[in-house]
């Protein structure tokens, strides 16, 4: 009994640390890349002496990189991502999340990715309202109007200086199709990590998108909440964000990618 009894805390104690070790490192979100060991304490609730001896045995092993008082997911994890990542099929992960984001605001999910200089739908998970706005696998739009094309935009700044440079199409009367404001916008999608566009596309219809990025931390695509601005107003859309960027995010993680530094 007490050979059992040893036996069974000996293989409790190893997971008891890893589940440990996986609550710090799941603490770090594409929102916040970088935290102090107070900000990693706070949000995991783990005992302070736990968290300072554990991420110094991170940073250690290349778990964790530091920068004077703040850490942040090491180099390392980015290369077994990328091992992780290889050969990945990347829709076989999205179509799941899209599902959830759709189920969680029960209007349609999509994904987007850059086509030359637009961007194509490549998955979708469709709202189960009888009224929507149609979105199919395939479909084209010009990546300067839109949530999703804003975000494609925002980490792209070579496209982005390009299309910038031609034309702006107009598919609404609220198409953005000033430069200089289109410019802006971007630059502030970049700053917050989303974007939300109201009647830009489609008259009616609004939308909100979010970045997914891959091992190297280019920028793999845009998640896209869409759906009639009847039932998403600008309101709506902002109460969504931090459930549109949580599955963006789940993606990203699930690929082994990592947020730009």
């Amino acid at each position: 009994m007490a050979i059992g009894g040893d036996s069974a805390g000996g293989a409790q104690r190893p997971l008891l640390v890893l589940g440990k070790i996986a609550e710090i490192l799941n603490a770090f979100t594409l929102r916040q890349p970088s935290m102090t060991l107070r900000e990693i304490q706070q949000a995991t609730g783990l005992p302070q002496s736990t968290v300072q001896r554990l991420v110094t045995n991170l940073v250690a092993h290349g778990f964790l990189d530091r920068a004077e008082d703040r850490f942040r997911l090491g180099v390392q994890m980015a290369y077994w991502g990328a091992a992780a990542g290889k050969d990945l099929d990347v829709l076989g992960v999205v179509n799941p999340v899209l599902k959830d984001l759709r189920d969680a605001t029960g209007e349609t999910a999509c994904f987007f990715r850059v086509e030359g200089e637009h961007r194509v739908c490549v998955a979708v998970a469709e709202t189960h309202h009888a009224l929507r706005r149609a979105m199919s696998v395939g479909d084209i739009a010009p990546i300067t109007v839109g949530s999703s094309g804003r975000v494609l935009l925002a980490w792209n700044p070579g496209l982005a200086e390009r299309v910038l440079g031609a034309e702006l199409p107009r598919l609404t009367e609220s198409t953005v199709t000033d430069r200089d404001e289109l410019h802006r916008l971007i630059r502030q999608t970049a700053a917050e990590g989303y974007a939300i566009t109201v009647g830009e596309r489609v008259d009616g219809a609004s939308g909100l998108a979010a970045p997914v990025f891959d091992s190297a931390a280019d920028l793999l695509g845009a998640v896209m909440v869409h759906g009639p601005t009847l039932r998403m107003p600008y309101e709506k859309c902002v109460e969504w964000v931090d459930v549109l960027v949580e599955h963006a995010e789940r993606i990203t993680r699930a690929l082994g990618g990592r947020y730009p530094s």
